[in-house]
């Protein structure tokens, strides 16, 4: 179906951009938030989630020595950095697209990764909350801070994450109660078989003119048959 402006609780296609009415969105500035969060998570993470020992040059994660927890803080946080980047830009040129087709798609992949990384960094938050309660005092040399911050962040990601897969499930809830409202049938209405002309009543029918029923004369028999 062409022409959907307005759909999926978008403007009508071909209106003009404002800025300040596009940030003050809710789901602008939650994919915001979100993305900071991320940037804040794989940064830690890269910049200090690593460290040595003295004597031991090779770097370990400070995550209990846990590779795979270093590994999956900066994988989701910077995935997670990207698809932001990518929604916001889909946000901004959402508007101009006129095709309900593609906004649904565009709205169902927006609400189908959101519930998916909602679920990643709940899981991500738990599993660094529990290396990081096993990790022994000593080998943490430096980066402790940046570990603390890792965690929180991750646990705030939870529900920036979340916030964006409810504001992506009112849009789509939205863009099909309209499509719901387009093609629902009219409901029928009862007519008459035949409409009679306005103010013309039946009293009011006369017989037309120049019509004379045809009467025998008075005292006219027929003729007897023989």
């Amino acid at each position: 179906m062409e022409g959907g402006g307005g759909a999926y609780g978008a403007a009508k296609a071909g209106g003009s951009f404002d800025l300040v009415r596009f940030v003050q969105q809710p789901q602008v500035l939650a994919r915001i938030v979100s993305a900071v969060f991320s940037l804040i998570v794989f940064a830690c993470l890269i910049g200090d989630g690593y460290t040595s020992e003295a004597e031991n040059p090779k770097l370990f994660c400070i995550f209990n020595h846990n590779e795979d927890a270093c590994r999956y803080g900066i994988g989701i946080g910077v995935l997670a950095f990207l698809a932001c980047i990518f929604f916001f830009m889909v946000d901004v040129y959402f508007p101009q697209i006129s095709n309900t087709t593609d906004r649904k798609y565009l709205v169902l992949a927006d609400l189908g990764f959101s519930g998916l990384w909602t679920f990643l960094w709940f899981i991500g938050f738990c599993f660094l909350t529990n290396q990081w309660s096993w990790t022994r005092a000593e080998d943490v040399y430096i980066g402790a801070d940046s570990a603390r911050a890792a965690i929180t962040f991750s646990f705030f990601s939870i529900f920036s994450w979340g916030l964006l897969l409810t504001f992506a499930y009112k849009r789509y809830k939205m863009g099909v109660e309209d499509f719901a409202q387009s093609y629902a049938d009219p409901s029928p209405e009862v007519s008459t078989p035949y409409s009679s002309y306005p103010n013309i009543s039946h009293e009011s029918y006369q017989q037309p003119p120049f019509t004379h029923t045809a009467e025998a004369p008075e005292g006219y028999q027929p003729p007897p048959v023989y």
